[in-house]
């Protein structure tokens, strides 16, 4: 873990959660699903990249970038695990405990029927451990019988869904000319 991390953290807060988690099996992290949202950019322009020509070339196409002022993003939901990922959840706007309980239900709990079936399973997500409300969420956990991970707070790295996270955009990367890629095209890019 980053030294800032554990510095902002209670004292024993962190190294309590390591020597729990220390002796589990793969088996044991095999049951988590892992969550979380991340922003992704669909429309790039020159994203910091110079243009070198020589006198006189100024107009020539070899010489021209676009640039996006204002480029699109689109905010995703996804959950991973040992056994493979769920869909994608399309966000528009923020999420509060609510549009977060919507998410759940129509999008984590089929995931976790598809890669888990009837057997028992752990949920981890950043989004629960950072919603001002999750009294709300909680109860939901509750009534649906699905147990929850603690997480160290401020530990983002420590999600391996982040992993995916980058081969996903790494692919979308690799899939843009200099406009903007149409969202089916980002669609494709999830790894299977």
């Amino acid at each position: 873990m980053h030294r800032r991390v554990l510095l902002n953290q209670k004292p024993a807060e962190a190294p309590t959660w390591a020597t729990e988690k220390q002796h589990w099996t793969v088996a044991q992290w095999s049951k988590v699903l892992f969550s979380d949202e991340s922003k992704f950019c669909i429309s790039f322009g020159n994203q910091g990249a110079r243009v070198w020509r020589k006198t006189g070339e100024k107009e020539m196409p070899k010489c021209l970038k676009s640039s996006v002022k204002y480029p699109q993003s689109v905010m995703v939901w996804g959950a991973m695990s040992t056994a493979g990922v769920g869909p994608l959840c399309f966000i528009k706007g923020r999420v509060y405990a609510a549009s977060y309980q919507e998410i759940l239900e129509h999008f984590m709990l089929p995931s976790a029927e598809k890669l888990y079936g009837d057997e028992d399973f752990v949920f981890f997500s950043m989004t629960w451990h950072l919603l001002t409300v999750p009294k709300t969420t909680g109860k939901w956990f509750t009534d649906h019988g699905i147990t929850v991970l603690n997480w160290p707070a401020n530990s983002p790295d420590l999600n391996p869904i982040e992993n995916l996270w980058d081969i996903v955009k790494r692919s979308i990367l690799g899939l843009h000319n200099t406009s903007a890629v149409p969202q089916a095209d980002c669609l494709h890019a999830t790894p299977h």
